[in-house]
């Protein structure tokens, strides 16, 4: 969203007499390969040269779905709306959002979900810890709200144990050394 936000600065910038009015709209007279042309400069505003498979309209109506559900209590097994387990909050958001079905357990979110390195973390990937039951397994689900591109540290939604759906950081004492990874949805296969 950054480099959006930038790129579409630096276009308003570079051409100050239309940003204050002083020169005029294009002509639309001109030859129809010309117009393709002028398009196809502006490519860099929606791939920068980089794969992108990351929609911000898709993970901004996912937070607000999460969202929602702030403050819901927790409940073992339970798959909401109005209480949570840890899967059972990350499931319910994506099949509200989506219709995606994304697994019904954080260990089969962590299997069923493409990896992704903790450094191409984007709002709404799933992040994985271990539980106090799980030994060093994948034992409890979050989805990511925020991310530190410098640091890569984030912050997640997830219905916690003793706290209900809350957002946490991944530099608190209690996630920092439970982190087992990371996963992207890949909504073009589940929808098929």
């Amino acid at each position: 969203m950054k480099k959006l936000f930038l790129c579409l600065l630096f276009v308003l910038l570079s051409t100050p007499d239309m940003v204050i009015g002083k020169g005029s709209l294009p002509s639309y007279n001109h030859d129809r390969e010309e117009d393709e042309e002028e398009i196809g400069n502006f490519d860099f505003l929606y791939f920068g040269g980089e794969s992108y498979d990351y929609d911000l309209i898709f993970a901004e109506n996912l937070m607000s779905e999460a969202f929602k559900h702030l403050g819901a209590r927790y409940r073992s097994g339970s798959k909401g709306p109005s209480t949570f387990d840890c899967s059972g909050f990350t499931s319910y958001v994506y099949k509200q959002q989506t219709g995606i079905f994304i697994g019904s357990c954080s260990r089969e979110q962590y299997a069923q979900n493409m990896p992704i390195k903790r450094e191409e973390l984007q709002c709404g990937d799933l992040v994985f810890f271990t539980s106090p039951h799980s030994g060093k397994n994948v034992g409890h689900v979050g989805i990511v709200v925020e991310v530190d591109p410098k640091t890569h540290h984030f912050s997640f939604i997830h219905a916690s144990s003793s706290n209900g759906v809350k957002v946490s950081k991944s530099t608190e004492s209690n996630y920092a050394r439970r982190y087992v990874g990371c996963r992207r949805v890949n909504r073009d296969v589940a929808e098929k």
